[in-house]
């Protein structure tokens, strides 16, 4: 995804680019995956919250 918001992973600052303006470093995603009915894995997810 081209134009979603992003996370630089050294100095918390947001931006829509792949590499920080401020710091040259490399950014993430902040946004969460796609939901599926279909998770196979779920349940494992669900149970190490609740550990």
């Amino acid at each position: 995804m081209h134009f979603q918001m992003r996370k630089c992973t050294d100095c918390k600052k947001y931006t829509l680019k792949e590499e920080c303006p401020k710091c040259g470093h490399e950014t993430s995603t902040v946004h969460p995956g796609k939901y599926s009915p279909d998770d196979k894995y779920a349940r494992y997810r669900i149970s190490d919250r609740y550990k």
